[in-house]
């Protein structure tokens, strides 16, 4: 019968909740941060390669037209 009536404060947290909880919560954390890094460096290299072959065409279009110049 002692497993049924409550024998701690209703406002204190479970036992259950102490460490295990937090230790979940920060390998969780952890996880989601390496999410966001991993999608920052690749939104990082596309902006990257796309500002190279913006530079490489821009370069190839001003010899163009400087060596095309009449």
């Amino acid at each position: 019968m002692t497993m049924l009536t409550q024998t701690r404060d209703p406002f204190t947290p479970a036992s259950y909740s102490s460490g295990r909880r937090e230790l979940a919560e920060a390998g969780t954390a952890n996880a989601h941060m390496a999410a966001i890094k991993r999608f920052c460096v690749c939104a990082l290299a596309a902006l990257v390669g796309g500002s190279a072959l913006a530079g490489v065409i821009a370069l190839r279009v001003a010899i163009y037209f400087w060596r095309f110049h009449y």
